[in-house]
């Protein structure tokens, strides 16, 4: 393999637009990747095909030394299509599975990606460690505060490499703007701001139930959540608005940026939450999330805003998405496209007591594929055998699940809420109840002792 020069700048080819966007050719992948011998092989298996774990899979192909033996979902059509997109890149045709319980059994099967539905994560990250396997597990890690805490203590009693698919904390901007912030320089940080309005998203349509496609194990699908009746708004991408699965764009995109406000405010749990919203946008569609939610965390010396609406670009600095540290010096502002600094405005009484003006930083733009270098992260860390230099470890993912998963529950309850760190509750013994989720369909919790 090369140097991480080279890969970074391999990486950067493929970066389009604000790079968020990680859709990678694939019959590029035969013209990157290089004859390895079979012990140096990293052998993976991918569990949920169809979105981002799929694209998790492409950039760990990148890596030559990376070979794909297994698949599994639960829909033979995307099964199907998936190899179909690796023959293409001169890959073949690996195992298929549609119980991730037989992957995992596959002796071949080195390392397992979890690109599955939320509701799924917990139950697999477990089954995986238990089989032996080190695990790339897309976020958020989990679809409760319950079994965020499982997951946690189940990785710390592993010695299996885990990394979690906040991708932007290998990102260099991102870890450029948050030295910044760490140098004090911006002054008292009185409020972060994280904030995603998705302009792209229309709303739900309201469908009926039909039967099941043929070749989909809707069983398995549904796992551990409600058994429902097939309904494609439930299915596949769509499934993350409905709280059975996932918990719409808090835990969606709210895992990244939280993540990044926690990262630079160096905080984990917040003191009180307290959330208004709804379905402003579209009251009538099929979706139970809410499309325009503000969420307001505080911390004891700061306050942290969440907000999030679909069907808008109009956000925060001009942009869609993105993270601002506001201090008394300055405004740091961060997104996937890079980051700035807009230093507050010559007063006549500027004074120590506010702190120093501050020059403007331009914008500093995005020069590398993020997900590209965590992946490879992940790599090293499994070669290796080192879980200190993961960029994104399983605690990582959890305060950010945890206090993204706070702040649904503080919009559902509809009052402010004082969270118990030590004790890991609220104040209200009706929120409590949401901070875990019921298994059904003859799935249990996973044993953690």
């Amino acid at each position: 393999m090369g140097t991480r020069r080279q890969f970074v700048k391999r990486g950067g080819l493929y970066v389009a637009g604000l790079g968020a966007s990680f859709m990678f050719p694939t019959e590029l992948l035969a013209s990157i990747r290089k004859t390895i011998s079979p012990n140096d092989k990293i052998q993976v298996g991918l569990i949920g095909c169809n979105g981002m774990g799929f694209t998790d899979l492409l950039s760990l192909l990148k890596n030559s030394e990376v070979e794909v033996v297994a698949l599994c979902d639960v829909d033979e059509n995307v099964l199907q299509k998936r190899t179909m997109d690796l023959e293409k890149g001169g890959i073949k045709k690996p195992k298929w599975y549609s119980d991730y319980r037989k992957l995992l059994e596959d002796k071949d099967v080195d390392v397992v990606v979890i690109g599955t539905p939320d509701h799924w994560h917990c139950l697999q990250l477990t089954d995986a460690l238990d089989a032996g396997k080190d695990v790339y597990c897309e976020k958020p890690i989990a679809n409760s505060v319950a079994e965020s805490k499982a997951m946690l203590a189940k990785v710390n009693a592993s010695d299996s490499m885990v990394q979690i698919g906040q991708w932007q904390r290998s990102q260099p901007h991102f870890v450029d703007a948050i030295n910044f912030v760490h140098s004090g320089k911006l002054g008292q940080i009185r409020l972060a701001k994280a904030w995603a309005y998705q302009g792209w998203m229309q709303p739900v349509p309201v469908l009926s139930n039909s039967a099941v496609p043929e070749g989909v194990d809707y069983d398995m699908w549904l796992g551990p959540a409600k058994n429902r009746p097939f309904n494609k708004n439930r299915f596949h991408f769509s499934f993350r608005w409905f709280w059975d699965y996932a918990g719409g764009l808090m835990t969606d995109w709210g895992v990244h940026l939280i993540d990044y406000a926690l990262y630079g405010m160096k905080a984990s749990n917040p003191k009180s939450v307290m959330a208004m919203g709804g379905k402003f946008a579209y009251p009538d569609d099929a979706s139970e999330t809410p499309d325009t939610l503000q969420t307001i965390y505080d911390f004891g010396d700061f306050s942290l805003l969440w907000e999030h609406a679909t069907g808008i670009d109009g956000g925060n600095y001009g942009r869609n998405h993105g993270i601002a540290f506001i201090g008394n010096n300055g405004t740091l502002v961060l997104d996937r496209g890079g980051w700035e600094v807009i230093p507050e405005r010559d007063r006549p009484d500027w004074s120590q007591d506010l702190g120093p003006k501050i020059d403007p930083v331009p914008l500093q733009r995005v020069d590398a594929n993020g997900l590209d270098l965590h992946t490879l992260n992940f790599l090293d860390a499994i070669k290796s055998r080192d879980k200190s230099i993961l960029n994104a470890p399983i605690q990582v993912g959890y305060d950010a699940a945890m206090v993204s998963h706070l702040g649904n529950i503080a919009y559902k309850m509809g009052e402010r809420l004082f969270w118990d760190a030590e004790n890991e509750k609220f104040n209200h013994t009706q929120a409590d109840t949401l901070l875990s989720t019921e298994y059904h369909n003859g799935w249990t919790f996973p044993n953690i002792g």
